[in-house]
């Protein structure tokens, strides 16, 4: 296919996209530019394959930019973890050489049971590993995913993040209002802090950053894991996390 060609067909699948888009439709219903509409299903009814031809470019397309975007994400990793870190909850060895960047919803089943080995894994490594969480709240399928995050988001602003987020896990099949207030009262948190920080924009703020780059980096699934250079996901099994940890340490030698 010319340049020319694919350029034509793009833009015409562009321009049917937009009429349905961007409101090219009378309040009847009936086409706004019948001329126009007729003319651009002309050209997809002579070249029908210019769809799956143009889904496959934007696919490769967003490939690319994913690829790209975990090799800079690595690429910082290796030499500026603090970056990565941000502001994100942490914990674990101070200097920063190995890296556990975890990706997770408070309502996913499999998120649950992966806590459980990261905190075996921790509990073993705290002196060498340092641990950081970053919220990835699939709220299509998990309505509690994030009043839960914004809930984890307050209590970290009072110190006390990995607290509530042992507690998130440990009673996941409770989420909800009642849960939230319970185990900041069990925590000792300013209640009336607690619930103005979790309203806030400035949590929104806080969790809508670690969704964004979970997209930059295509992540879609949770939990998500980045050890260094290392990327892992699902309920892992501690033996598979100590033989990543073996991997890094190996490689620094």
């Amino acid at each position: 296919m010319s340049w020319f060609r694919f350029f034509s067909l793009t833009l015409a699948c562009c321009l049917i996209f937009g009429l349905g888009l961007f409101g090219c439709t009378s309040p009847n219903g009936t086409s706004a530019n019948p001329q126009l509409e007729e003319q651009v299903l002309e050209i997809i009814r002579n070249n029908p394959q210019v769809i799956v031809e143009s889904v496959q470019a934007y696919q490769e397309a967003q490939q690319n930019d994913v690829q790209q975007a975990r090799q800079a994400f690595l690429q910082q990793m290796s030499t500026n973890p603090g970056a990565i870190i941000g502001n994100s909850p942490v914990k674990g060895a101070s200097q920063k050489n190995i890296v556990l960047v975890e990706f997770s919803d408070f309502q996913c089943p499999f998120c649950a049971q992966a806590h459980d080995t990261v905190n075996q894994f921790m509990a073993k490594h705290q002196s060498e590993v340092t641990l950081t969480y970053k919220h990835l709240p699939l709220t299509q399928i998990h309505p509690q995913a994030l009043p839960a995050s914004q809930a984890a988001w307050a209590a970290g602003q009072q110190g006390k993040f990995w607290e509530y987020y042992d507690a998130l896990f440990q009673q996941q099949q409770q989420l909800g209002e009642p849960l939230y207030g319970t185990i900041a009262q069990t925590l000792n948190l300013d209640l009336e802090k607690f619930n103005s920080d979790r309203q806030s924009e400035t949590a929104q703020a806080a969790i809508e950053e670690d969704l964004m780059l979970a997209r930059k980096l295509g992540i879609n699934g949770t939990p998500f894991f980045f050890m260094n250079e290392e990327p892992f996901s699902g309920a892992v099994e501690l033996s598979e996390m100590e033989t990543i940890l073996a991997r890094i340490k190996s490689a620094a030698k």
